[in-house]
């Protein structure tokens, strides 16, 4: 008569053991998943700060042609990178920003082709085409990590945990507005 309550007994504590074992294995699996969306965060920050530190200087390069341009130089120089856990979306509009002074830019280089042809404005503009895409790659990756992060925070079973523990959706990385309309060519 004590061999099936010990039985029971020990497929019960089997049971928990796996069950206590699942839980500590999705609550670790979330924390490590927001690392790694913390982790390409910072990416995404160190290359808008080095946009931004390029397009300082492409703006000192090109400031004595660009006296008539003097109020996007002083708002290109009033810019500050968002702090370091700043909303996603706060530093999407920086990027934004730091798009719309390096449109001005180009079209002050289109205007002044001599300053175009300035060997340091080429190496800072070949600079900036680099950044640009680095800065796209820290966006693919933080984009992709925080699509693995959602997926577990909305399928069944790892839901439970992460309602349990208050794991919530994460914003992505948006494509700059300026970049998705639409191209259009003068001919």
């Amino acid at each position: 008569m004590n061999d099936p309550i010990v039985l029971v007994l020990l497929i019960l504590g089997l049971l928990a053991i796996i069950i206590i074992g699942w839980i500590i294995s999705t609550t670790n699996a979330f924390r490590r998943m927001l690392i790694k969306i913390d982790e390409s965060e910072s990416s995404i920050d160190v290359a808008l700060t080095k946009r931004f530190d390029l397009l300082s200087k492409l703006f000192q390069a090109a400031k004595g042609y660009m006296k008539h341009e003097q109020e996007t130089l002083t708002k290109v120089i009033g810019m500050r990178q968002p702090a370091h856990g700043a909303p996603i979306a706060e530093k999407q509009e920086f990027a934004n920003q730091i798009t719309r002074g390096l449109q001005a830019v180009n079209v002050v280089f289109e205007q002044y082709p001599d300053l175009k042809a300035n060997t340091n404005v080429m190496k800072l503009m070949d600079a900036t085409v680099e950044v640009e895409e680095v800065l796209q790659a820290a966006r693919r990756v933080y984009n992709s990590n925080v699509s693995y992060y959602n997926q577990k925070v909305v399928v069944f079973p790892s839901n439970i945990i992460a309602n349990w523990k208050k794991f919530t959706k994460r914003a992505f990385f948006e494509a700059e507005a300026i970049k998705r309309e639409d191209v259009k060519f003068d001919f």
